[in-house]
């Protein structure tokens, strides 16, 4: 488990931007099997994390006409039982943090894992959030 002292201001480039902090089990079932659109995110320490997840993510959220009903997260190594059950909604994927996920009624209907964030500019993961809420938030 991280310090929270580590994970806190982290979380809090989410929180302070809308986002849901899912610490529990039932709190991660309540956004994800809501009607509507759930963008979940599982947030990280890691530097790809930092230079492009979150900014990518909250580029996205600013920019996009459409945007998902929900806008959640959960940190890796930090809210275990929370990651795990958003984890569990992501199968087949393997687990993965970074990660963004977005589900439509319940399903998952696209999924960022860390190697499609390694690399890649925030600007290119927004536009990519983007382009996926006009397919599914509208």
């Amino acid at each position: 488990m991280y310090p929270a002292e580590i994970v806190l201001p982290m979380k809090a480039e989410l929180t302070d931007n809308g986002f849901e902090d899912l610490t529990s089990v039932a709190q991660v079932d309540d956004v994800i099997k809501t009607a509507g659109t759930a963008l979940v995110v599982i947030n990280s320490v890691c530097g790809c994390a930092a230079g492009a997840c979150r900014p990518g993510v909250l580029m996205a959220v600013k920019n996009a006409t459409h945007l998902p009903t929900k806008l959640a997260t959960a940190f890796a190594g930090f809210d275990s039982s929370a990651v795990n059950q958003v984890r569990s909604h992501l199968l087949p994927y393997p687990p993965s943090s970074p990660a963004i996920a977005l589900f439509k009624n319940g399903e998952l209907v696209s999924m960022v894992e860390r190697h499609n964030i390694e690399g890649r500019s925030a600007q290119m993961i927004a536009q990519h959030l983007i382009n996926e809420f006009d397919k599914y938030c509208n």
